[in-house]
């Protein structure tokens, strides 16, 4: 009996040994420190600095996962930084004072938020050239696209609104009016909704992306913090479109909000001055960048607990993960 028990755990330890596990890599834009700190999400540890142009902000992988693309706004341009290197080996066109940006899903085109001449500029990824550009308001800065590619969302900040862009005309279908200084734009997975969040206004409106319409407003309340220092920024919602994680700038807080009823359910406490959000993509981590207290915060995800803080460069800004 003890042979045959023996001879099952000998079996299932060689079946867990050959189940590879799951390693990450992240890369945070520090846009005081004018790097990027890659963090190792296995052993949740900064390992390396990568330095880059002035001012770097949006960041994100190429969809083939062989670069990062980070727009560094003080030099005009969107830095490809070389995952294997850690070189920055080429620069795309962006247009004056780039902020995020996003990819269609073939990873063929970038669309860019152009804040200081009000445009999205459209790059193809493989000439690395401009191909295109949209006039949309005063500063643009959130970019969303629909998971069927055929929408693309700005905001601008200061005209206060959602433009819908068509992408096979590259012409504005509607313009929809949010609260104060919209900042992100995140589709829900299956299309359904568009949720933008605004800083000063402290809501985040969900649009209907078909009418074009606002049909609710999230509002935010912490016992002891003051209304305007609750100010939402960015957003990330699960793959299964049933929870979103929202960053409250200055409150230090993320709230989860339950997208079926768009109640918020928890609040979690980070580091100061929250920022952006970004899962691992087998969504066990949620990775938040807090821009004033020069760190990033680990959240677990399945038991909605703050893990740990990682010290990473000065102000970090954005996030972007990619698998190892």
């Amino acid at each position: 009996m003890q042979a045959v028990v023996s001879a099952v755990l000998g079996v299932a330890i060689v079946a867990g040994l050959s189940v590879p596990a799951h390693s990450y890599t992240a890369y945070i834009s520090n846009e005081k420190g004018n790097t990027i700190t890659v963090v190792d999400t296995d052993k949740l540890q900064a390992v390396r600095t990568i330095k880059v142009g002035q001012r770097p902000r949006g960041i994100e992988l190429t969809k083939d996962g062989n670069y990062v693309l980070v727009a560094v706004g003080d030099d005009d341009t969107i830095q490809m930084v070389d995952t294997k290197s850690g070189e920055v080996v080429s620069t795309l066109p962006s247009g004056p004072d780039p902020e995020l940006f996003t990819q269609d899903p073939a990873g063929n085109l970038l669309y860019v938020a152009n804040e200081n001449d009000n445009t999205v500029t459209i790059i193809d990824l493989q000439k690395r050239a401009r191909v295109g550009e949209v006039q949309v308001g005063v500063e643009p800065e959130g970019m969303g696209i629909s998971p069927d590619g055929k929408t693309l969302v700005a905001t601008s900040e200061t005209t206060n609104m959602a433009h819908f862009i068509d992408l096979d005309t590259r012409k504005i279908v509607a313009n929809v009016l949010v609260d104060a200084r919209p900042r992100f734009a995140a589709f829900k997975p299956d299309g359904s909704e568009l949720w933008v969040s605004s800083e000063v206004g402290g809501t985040v409106s969900i649009i209907d992306p078909h009418s074009h319409q606002v049909i609710k407003k999230i509002t935010f309340a912490i016992p002891g913090l003051r209304s305007e220092a609750i100010q939402p920024v960015g957003i990330s919602i699960t793959r299964d479109g049933k929870t979103a994680f929202v960053a409250l700038g200055p409150a230090n807080r993320v709230a989860v909000v339950d997208t079926g009823t768009h109640e918020v359910t928890k609040y979690l406490l980070v580091g100061q001055r929250v920022w952006h959000t970004a899962f691992t993509p087998d969504e066990r981590y949620l990775l938040t960048t807090n821009g004033v207290s020069n760190d990033i915060s680990v959240i677990d995800v399945g038991s909605l607990k703050v893990i740990k803080s990682i010290q990473v460069g000065e102000l970090p800004w954005g996030v972007t993960i990619s698998q190892k």
